[in-house]
């Protein structure tokens, strides 16, 4: 196993992505932008873990197509509407308790398998940045990679 290991060495390699976002619960569709970061590392194959800092966003898998984000937005609506009374609204008086709590039930990490320097998304699956929060932001994604470089990397 020693020689195995001296063959192929593994690797850790960090990016960020920053994302404006509005005062709408924004979806977008990160998949390009996080292809490109992962083929920069120069990781043939490997694991991707994304991570989202802040409480009222989430990262996710969904098909990014019009109808999709609308039944996302609609649903999430339905299930943590924003006119309810939160506690945390009373406490704070900012008025987005409903987006901390859609943030955790979706998470603010994503993990994605890496294989010869692509992501191994299905066929209809995006990477999507959800932004619950009632006022713009400015959002930052933390990606590492772990994996094995090509040799000829």
């Amino acid at each position: 196993m020693e020689n195995a290991d001296k063959l192929n060495p593994m690797f850790l390699e960090t990016f960020s992505l920053e994302v404006k976002t509005t005062a709408g619960t924004d979806i977008l569709d990160l998949t390009a932008a996080v292809q490109q970061k992962v083929r920069d590392t120069g990781m043939g194959s490997g694991l991707l873990t994304l991570f989202i800092s802040g409480s009222t966003a989430a990262l996710t898998t969904i098909e990014y197509e019009s109808g999709v984000v609308s039944d996302l937005r609609a649903a999430m609506e339905r299930l943590f509407p924003q006119d309810l009374t939160y506690e945390h609204d009373r406490r704070w008086g900012d008025g987005n308790g409903y987006s901390h709590v859609r943030a955790a039930f979706l998470k603010p990490s994503l993990s994605v398998p890496i294989e010869d320097g692509r992501l191994q998304l299905g066929a209809w699956q995006q990477i999507v940045l959800l932004d619950f929060d009632n006022r713009p932001r400015e959002r930052l994604i933390r990606g590492q990679v772990m994996g094995i470089k090509p040799s000829n990397a």
